[in-house]
């Protein structure tokens, strides 16, 4: 419900600030394009009246025109009539002067232009050359400009007038001299024309004016070009005088006898000039007045137009972003609701999680996913921009977290590893009075109380949780006390202020959170992705490879990142403007041209953010070649982060992995080649991280890592279902019947790998038909060799892949397949072995530890590095620089106290067994956050493995794990080091000396034989060295007190309870008890050489005194066990390897299980991993009548106690399967969505996702512990227990065949229900009757009642039906036991074997050796010692 109200308050806040945002702009989009839209329309409404104004002022003007030509024609009348009259009355005087007065004409005009023609020559020679240029660099000139060079350019004879030729024209050396020097005279008519056309047509590009704001270079050109073309036509009148003259003499005759007419019409015409002159005056000056009112408005309309064909982009932008705003306002309330739910619910959730949420509410609310985007919904890109820059990653993750945190209406906890989310939020909130405090300081509480008070921002460190102080805070839980708001710390009431806000933050990536403050905080998971941890590692690939790439993308970014800034400033005052202005804003000069200004600087942003994002494009193809690198290393990371699902403290940091991964950047191998580069440091890497997580691994678990690397590193080495074949994924088809089955195994390989084989057949047909398996000849060296995997048949190994040769070992030899998987690896890794270098402290030291990072060690039990630490210290900095603490009860505050001195000194510390003290580990942990440790300072933690070692401890320090090596060798070098000379020697006594080396032969051999569970053992013992001080004290005290051997009191208390104490199965005693028997005499230990010395295993023992002997004797071993040394079978290694490979698969079935997939219900992927057992389920029961079948308990009236026991076998058997269908068909209708997730069947989902055997079903039958074998065993078991129910009833159970008592789910109570049968047949008691089994031909005739049974299958040795064979090292670890007949008998009865000529070997449910049916006595020969130490015991085959 909290976080119901949360959702509420949440979507509140987001809907009105974004309703407001939306609005607002909306406002402001909608004021400048109404703005840009009355500006249209005023251009219209302009264009239309100057259109009636020119219209009035083309009528005003023709009317003048006319007038004009009136008055021109009466005054050329009147002019010529006063000619004809002087040229008459003067006659020939008048016409020479009239011809005079022509000349003196001429030559005026010809002073007039002249002086014109030298001003603009003058002008011309004054044009500045950088004038010229700014010309010629315009990209297009203004029609001026073009206009007056045309003209230049006709004038000087080049007809090109483009503007390339322009530009050339300009570019010439001497241009301007050369227009200087120009010759009029060349001027042709044609020219002339077509200059003065152009002068006539673009007369307002000449005007002085114009052409002078143009340019300072146009007015001069402009000038001369008018003034040449005047002085042309000047001297064309000039050339034609004296025609002229001739003309005008010729004419003066004809017109003297028109002397008296136009004397008389003269003074008319005068009068009537007179008028015209009035009328053309007042015409003039109105055509004047239109005409500068028509130039004004075009000024206008040119001004307007430019303006808005400038903002014409805008205007469709903004009217397109008013439409968006309005479809967005309708749907702003469920982007909203969807970004309220983010927010609210998935912050804490990885980033797949988060968009296949987003995806479903999407879907829901009818909104696109691909439109819709809640980074761009909540957030500008300039914010984002800004949050980058201050230090935020930039991947989706962190973008979207620091929404969260900016807008979540609860309290925020940042999980953040790496802290750098945290110092993004410090300087996010520099600004708002922030304060950093760490929930561990000494002012906390009252930094707390302040900050609230006064309204400050507050972060808290290193929170551990979330203290119990602060729920009143983060609830809100407030009090008026009268004006003021008050809230509850501990036991004050603090005034509350409003402007206060609470961060906290932490780096543990699992917390644990209590549900009442999950309640009240918004949890922000900033743990390491795959896309950012790709991002961050291809950084530092370019970093390494290449920098100048970087670096230029870096600026580019900055680059892009300040002119998106700049551009969304400039689109924003654009509005501003247009929306403030008031008026015409067509007549308001200073905003046109600050619009102008705006548009001009947007514009070219535009152009250098387009220019700079191709370049970007272009980068960034460049950086991607490397980015298969980064990817495999993200990759890379999150394998080894699979590891602590094995084991929790298999954890490593990101900061270890970061600096191999520079490790491997720094190869310097020159391939000259990108991509083999690449595949170079790929290798590199692989083989940095493979050593640096082997050596943080046990030594069990380096094959499994191996294996899990190369499966997650190498896909290309796998085909389809093989990696699920071979870890037991693959769910087959029903089981085959037993004669199918046993008939389709080849001969030569063993029958219990049937079901193996078929399986391989089934899902691998193809290969199964390559394997010619059939053929004896071609696999007879493959079945008997004991190193199998190197003899594949040469024509088949060629048609299979490395792996399938895996697959192949696993089905038919298992008892190679450990070393198969070796090769395999070994191969794919390219590595000549799976274990890196012996662990070397002093290397470790000097090549990769450091101040800040404490060295860990993983110790297994029995082990302590302290002495090689001591030493190591010792020689590096001196025994008074060394200090260590074994860590206990009381000793948390010195720890501290120590930690704190030697980082000030630079001193090294140890930390011993933190096992011991992991509540403890967080507070140790925080102290070495805050520590500042100078150069020297080194902290070496020890510990053993501990479920709940903090992971923030394990992934902050350098890890290794410090095992023992393997060995009967290496632990009597142990044993010998810690031993001195002065105790092998003391007393002067030899048999001591022996003894205690027969003492430590005995506990290497107890140790190392745990290499060999369940054959050697059948459990893990803890035998310790503490066992062997012990064992050392009781032989230095009976020596001292008795002064020789008291063999069998020593030998007792050893085995009751020195090391057997610590036994709890029988038959491990027995092989205890054997081993103190034989080493422990006086034919092994007679305290001389020769004689009738028997020897150890590993020959006699030293007669000496002198540890150096036995020392030098220990030399002489061989440095891998043999059996013998343990008195266990020569093949030993097989079924060594069959445990082992088994254990491995095992841990990678676990690797491949989703971490947390039972904990959360997602349909989708709980139907993709739990289909195939529901199918597996279906087609075991497809025919069977069993899930349906009614059940009735059985009577317990039955006579017959076998019978009962099979009815209740049976009963039971259905029952089981009714249960396991019910809860399978409960599972199967939620995957189908036809029911409600319950607890009980999503309790059943989690154990199946895991591939465990729910307990539901576990507490009914402890059957296999894998899902699928359980349900194949448990139908087979039924089906059988159908015909084991009908012989019973019909009485032929006992009579007819054998009985297979693998078949039964509780085989030893058949044994007893037979027991019971027994003795009511002989009427005596079940106590007075024992077990017996015989494989003679004749049976057991003296029992009552026998039982023929099959079913066993025996390890550690072979039996042949009349006695038991050692192994040889071909020998297959398991073989199947001939049919048995078992019966009770009388205790007095004779035995079928004599006890001298037999063994009692006890027969296990399984081959794990946990569960014990009953002890058979089987015949065999020799000492008996032989079959008890070599661990040979029977078990049921598996079903």
């Amino acid at each position: 419900p909290r976080q119901y109200i949360t959702l509420l308050r949440t979507y509140q806040l987001v809907y009105s600030s974004k309703k407001q945002g939306v609005a607002k702009r909306q406002a402001h989009l909608q004021a400048g394009v109404s703005k840009l839209n009355d500006a249209r329309a005023l251009v219209d409404e302009l264009k239309r009246k100057a259109g009636v104004q020119r219209a009035l002022l083309a009528e005003k003007q023709a009317e003048a025109d006319v007038a004009l030509k009136e008055i021109t024609a009466s005054m050329q009348s009147a002019s010529e009539q006063k000619s004809e009259i002087e040229v008459v009355k003067q006659q020939q005087s008048e016409e020479l002067a009239k011809l005079e007065k022509r000349k003196k004409a001429i030559v005026i005009e010809l002073s007039e232009i002249e002086p014109l023609v030298q001003e603009a020559m003058k002008a011309v020679g004054n044009i500045k050359p950088e004038t010229l240029s700014e010309i010629r660099a315009l990209r297009a000139p203004p029609d001026v400009i073009r206009d007056i060079l045309e003209g230049v350019l006709r004038i000087m004879g080049v007809y090109d007038t483009s503007w390339g030729s322009m530009r050339n024209f300009l570019a010439r050396r001497g241009i301007k001299e050369e227009i200087q020097s120009f010759d009029a005279r060349k001027i042709n008519p044609t020219i002339r024309e077509s200059v003065n056309e152009l002068l006539t047509k673009n007369e307002k590009s000449f005007d002085p004016a114009v052409a002078k704001r143009a340019s300072q270079a146009a007015l001069p050109l402009a000038s001369w070009v008018k003034a040449n073309i005047k002085y042309s036509y000047v001297l064309e009148r000039i050339q034609p005088l004296e025609a002229e003259q001739a003309q005008l003499q010729e004419n003066l005759d004809r017109s003297n006898a028109k002397l008296e007419k136009l004397g008389k019409q003269l003074e008319t015409l005068e009068k009537r000039v007179l008028e015209m002159r009035d009328t053309f005056e007042k015409r003039t000056t109105e055509a004047a007045r239109v005409r500068i009112e028509v130039e004004k408005e075009e000024e206008t309309i040119t001004a307007a137009q430019n303006l808005i064909g400038k903002l014409e982009g805008e205007h469709k932008r903004w009217s397109g972003q008013v439409g968006e705003l309005a479809r967005e306002m309708e749907l702003l309330t469920k982007r909203s609701l969807i970004a309220a739910g983010f927010i609210t619910y998935l912050s804490k959730a990885p980033e797949d999680e988060r968009r296949q949420k987003l995806g479903e509410w999407l879907d829901k609310v009818g909104l696109d996913a691909q439109t819709f985007s809640v980074r761009r919904f909540l957030s500008t890109e300039s914010e984002q921009l800004i949050w980058k820059g201050e230090g935020l990653p930039s991947d989706d993750l962190s973008m979207e977290n620091a929404l969260v945190i900016l807008h979540s209406q609860q309290t925020p906890l940042l999980i953040d590893p790496s802290q750098r989310a945290t110092e993004w939020l410090k300087v996010h909130l520099k600004e708002s009075r922030l304060e950093v405090i760490n929930q561990q300081d000494s002012n906390f509480t009252t930094a707390l109380e302040l900050a609230v008070r006064f309204g400050k921002t507050l972060i808290i460190q290193e929170v551990d949780g979330v203290e119990p102080l602060l729920y009143p805070l983060m609830r809100k839980d407030l009090a008026s006390q009268g004006p003021r708001s008050v809230v509850q710390l501990g036991d004050k009431s603090i005034e509350y202020n409003e402007s206060f806000r609470l961060f906290l933050s932490m780096r543990n990536p699992q917390p644990e959170i209590t549900p009442d403050a999950a309640s009240i905080i918004t949890r922000v998971n900033f743990t390491t992705t795959r896309a950012g941890l790709t991002a961050q590692l291809l950084a530092s690939t370019l970093q390494s490879e290449k920098p100048e790439l970087e670096e230029r993308k870096a600026a580019l970014l900055k680059s892009e990142e300040d002119l998106k800034v700049q551009l969304a400033a400039l689109e924003e005052s654009l509005l501003q403007e247009l929306a403030m202005a008031e008026g015409n804003i067509l007549e308001n000069k200073a905003l046109l041209e600050s619009l102008n200004q705006t548009k001009v600087k947007s514009t070219t942003i535009g152009s250098s953010l387009e220019e700079s994002m191709q370049l970007q494009r272009s980068l960034d193809q460049e950086r991607d070649s490397y980015l298969p690198l980064a990817t495999y290393g993200s990759t890379l990371f999150f394998v080894i982060a699979d590891l602590s699902k094995i084991n929790n403290m298999y954890r490593f940091s990101l900061s270890s992995f970061l600096r191999l991964f520079v490790k491997a950047l720094q190869n310097k191998q020159d391939t000259g080649n990108t991509e083999l580069r690449i595949r170079t440091l790929m290798m590199t890497l692989q083989s940095l991280i493979y050593e640096h997580v082997c050596r943080s691994l046990f030594k069990a678990d380096r094959l499994m890592f191996a294996m899990h690397l190369v499966h997650a590193m190498h896909p290309q080495l796998f085909q389809q279902n093989e990696w699920e074949l071979f870890t037991g994924q693959v769910v087959a088809d029903k089981q085959e019947k037993a004669k199918q089955t046993k008939d389709s195994v080849p001969t030569w390989c063993d029958q219990e790998r049937a079901q193996a084989v078929l399986q391989i057949k089934s899902s691998f047909p193809t290969l199964y038909a390559n394997l010619d398996f059939n053929s004896v000849d071609t696999w007879k060296g493959f079945a008997r060799s004991s190193e199998c995997e190197k003899e594949f048949p040469p024509g088949v190994a060629k048609r299979m892949t490395p792996f399938q040769e895996v697959l192949i070992i696993q089905a038919v030899r298992p008892d190679r397949l450990q070393t198969a998987m070796e090769h395999f690896a070994m191969r794919a890794l390219n590595l000549k072995e799976l274990s890196p270098s012996t662990l070397n402290l002093k290397k470790l030291y000097q090549t990769e530890s450091t101040e800040t990072e404490p060295v860990l060690i993983v110790i297994s039990p029995g082990v302590d590095p302290s002495q090689e630490l001591q030493e190591l210290a010792e020689s590096t900095v001196g025994g008074d620089r060394y200090h260590q603490v074994a860590m206990g009860q009381g000793q948390a505050d010195i720890a501290l106290q120590l930690l704190r001195e030697s980082a000030v000194k630079g001193d090294w510390l140890c930390l011993k067994n933190l096992h011991l003290v992991t509540a403890w580990l967080p507070v140790l942990e925080k102290e070495l956050n805050s520590l500042e440790p100078s150069k020297g300072f080194r902290l070496w933690l020890t510990t053993e493995l501990h479920p709940k070692f903090p992971a923030i401890l394990l992934q902050s320090s350098m890890k290794v794990t410090y095992e023992a090596p393997p060995g009967i060798k290496k632990n009597l070098e142990r044993t010998y080091d810690m031993w001195s000379p002065e105790l092998v020697s003391q007393g002067n006594l030899v048999v001591r000396s022996q003894t205690l080396f027969a003492l430590a032969w005995f506990h290497a051999v107890v140790q190392e034989r745990r290499c060999y569970i369940p054959q050697g053992w059948s459990k893990f013992y803890e035998f310790t060295q503490a066992d062997l001080r012990v064992a050392q004290s009781i032989v230095d005290r009976l020596m001292a007190k008795a002064g020789k051997p008291q063999w069998d009191f020593m030998c007792g208390l050893m085995e009751s309870a020195v090391y057997g104490g610590r036994v709890d199965n029988n038959f491990d005693c027995r092989v205890l008890a054997s081993y103190l028997k034989q080493y422990f005499n006086d034919t092994v230990i007679s305290g001389q050489a020769g004689g009738r010395q028997s020897a150890l295993p590993c020959g006699p023992i030293p007669a000496s005194l002198k540890i150096q002997d036995y020392q030098s004797f220990l030399s002489s071993l061989p440095d891998t066990d043999r059996p013998s040394f343990f008195g266990l079978p020569a093949n030993i290694d097989r079924s060594s390897q069959r445990t082992i490979s088994a254990h491995v698969i095992a841990e990678l079935k676990v690797l491949m299980r989703s971490e947390g997939s039972g904990d959360k219900f997602d349909r989708e992927a709980w139907l993709q991993e739990l289909a195939p057992l529901l199918n597996l389920w279906k087609r075991l029961n497809q025919g069977s009548e069993l899930i349906n079948k009614k059940l009735v308990l059985p009577s317990n009236k039955v006579e017959s106690p076998i019978v009962e026991f099979i009815a209740l076998e049976r009963y039971n058997a259905i029952n089981l399967i009714q249960v396991v269908h019910s809860s399978l068909a409960a599972l199967n209708k939620v995957l189908k969505g036809s029911s409600l997730l319950t607890p009980s069947v999503q309790k059943l989902a989690a154990s199946l996702l895991r591939h465990e055997v729910p307990s539901k079903w576990s507490s009914l039958w402890e059957g296999p512990e894998d899902p699928p074998i359980y349900l194949r065993s448990l139908v087979a078991r039924a089906l059988a227990l159908g015909v084991w129910e009908e012989k019973s009833q019909n009485g032929a159970l006992l009579k007819e065949g054998m009985l297979d008592l693998s078949e039964l789910f509780h085989p030893d109570t058949f044994l007893n229900a037979l027991r019971q049968l027994t003795a009511r047949t002989m009427k005596c008691s079940m106590d007075s009757l024992k077990f017996v089994c015989s494989w003679k031909p004749g049976g057991l005739s003296a029992a009552k009642i026998s039982v023929q049974v099959v079913g066993f299958q025996l390890e550690g040795c072979t039996f042949d039906g009349t006695r038991l064979i050692e192994n040889t090292r071909d020998t297959s670890s398991v073989s199947t036991i001939p049919p048995c007949t078992i019966a009770w008998i009388p205790k007095e009865a004779p035995p079928p074997y004599p006890e001298t000529e037999s063994i009692s070997l006890p027969l296990y449910y399984s081959a794990e050796r946990e569960r014990l049916v009953i002890c058979m006595d089987m015949p065999c020969q020799g000492d008996k010692v032989q079959w008890i130490q070599c661990g040979a015991a029977m078990f049921l085959k598996d079903h």
